[in-house]
């Protein structure tokens, strides 16, 4: 990696926080011409989005080690948009204004994504979201220009559904963070669950607020509501909390828990041995996965970076690398061009082969479903198997109904 622009010198790079203005510029020598933005909230949710940072500099780097694109060394030019969606939208004005990026990805706030979204529609920009999971990313407030990579809250609800009926529990209790994410989270729990098994009753709501959770509070409101299971939608620190108060307080005692996201190891490995024992959740068991593409990626990650990658490692490699192979596809950096390029697009990630849906723009890359457990003094998942995104999409016409006409041209 090298600076450029009057950024700070390599030695540097990683020491320096990453405000609104801050110039990180990576793998850029003189007279690079194919020039990619990035922005993400790397201050406010670093345990996820440092490994995702190196996920994409170790795509990067593989990239321009193979000759780069269009005969040209690869630019990216990074910063960081503070989780906040009005500095978002002018970070990403930036990029494309100053900077003069052919496109633009990154963010993880669903909130801030969708801010993105409607930038890039504005601007005409391609944007790939990275992270966020909110369903109007690809379907109500979708648009030409973005495209998604993560599956969405709808695919992960639908991966975990079939394992919460299986539970026939009647009386369910929710307890997710108060914005897009966990809202929309929520919200298609309950319509799926309810698909699928007629009689639930949905018993207590508790919404934190977004890293403000009182756990003490919430564990005791869904002890009084005398839940059959849970279904839990938090993460990162306000998870961490309410594992320790539930399990303080005998909530999680003989009373199942279906989980988004808690068996990502940015999540799980911080619990050590306090991780909860048998719920079902999404995750990412690195430790496990036996398959020569993910075996090809654990490998360089390790020998770049001397740590086991975590599923932010995975997004930020799949990302980069999906915007490489759009950019050879189309022989072109032209939005347009780029746009035609994605639709379609098929990617050999670390999960597999994935494909970037042209109905909706959202990419085909699952998840793995499993069961949480301690192990040698930490949290791992195990009983797990992948899912693969293409498997738990609505059918076609269902999304055309949700998604914008002029998204579909």
């Amino acid at each position: 990696m090298s600076p450029s622009s009057g950024c700070a010198r390599p030695g540097l790079l990683r020491a320096l926080a990453l405000g609104l203005g801050a110039c990180l510029t990576l793998a850029a020598p003189a007279g690079a011409q194919v020039r990619i933005g990035e922005l993400n909230s790397y201050k406010a949710q670093p345990a996820f989005l440092e490994p995702y940072r190196k996920g994409w500099e170790l795509a990067l780097e593989e990239i321009n080690a193979a000759g780069g694109l269009l005969g040209q060394k690869v630019e990216v030019i990074s910063r960081d948009d503070n989780a906040n969606p009005g500095d978002a939208v002018r970070v990403a004005e930036e990029l494309v204004s100053r900077e003069r990026v052919s496109v633009v990805f990154g963010t993880f706030l669903s909130n801030v994504g969708l801010a993105v979204t409607d930038f890039a529609r504005q601007r005409k920009v391609l944007f790939l979201a990275a992270e966020p999971l909110t369903d109007k990313i690809t379907w109500q407030n979708g648009n030409r220009y973005t495209f998604r990579l993560r599956p969405s809250t709808y695919m992960q609800a639908a991966m975990l559904v079939p394992e919460a009926a299986k539970l026939k529990k009647k009386r369910w209790a929710i307890v997710y963070p108060n914005y897009e994410y966990g809202q929309s989270a929520a919200a298609t729990f309950k319509e799926l669950l309810k698909a699928a098994q007629p009689d639930v009753e949905f018993v207590a709501e508790q919404a934190p607020a977004l890293g403000r959770i009182d756990a003490g509070v919430v564990a005791q409101a869904l002890i009084d509501a005398r839940p059959d299971a849970i279904f839990n939608v938090t993460f990162g620190a306000d998870l961490a909390k309410f594992v320790r108060e539930g399990s303080t307080r005998g909530l999680f005692k003989d009373r199942p828990v279906v989980s988004l996201l808690s068996g990502e190891p940015e999540y799980l490995d911080p619990l050590r041995d306090e991780a909860p024992e048998g719920w079902i959740v999404t995750g990412y068991p690195w430790y496990s996965i036996r398959s020569p593409e993910h075996d090809r990626f654990l490998t360089a990650y390790q020998r770049r970076w001397k740590e086991y990658p975590r599923l932010g490692s995975v997004v930020g490699y799949a990302s980069m690398m999906s915007l490489a192979q759009a950019i050879r596809k189309a022989k072109s950096t032209d939005t347009e061009k780029l746009i035609e390029a994605m639709r379609g697009l098929q990617l050999e990630s670390p999960f597999g082969r994935i494909t970037w849906r042209a109905l909706d723009h959202q990419a085909t890359m699952g998840a793995y479903v499993g069961v949480t457990t301690v192990n040698l003094g930490r949290g791992v998942m195990k009983d797990f198997r992948y899912i693969d995104g293409a498997a738990v999409q609505p059918s076609d016409a269902a999304v055309r109904k949700l998604r914008p006409a002029d998204a579909m041209q």
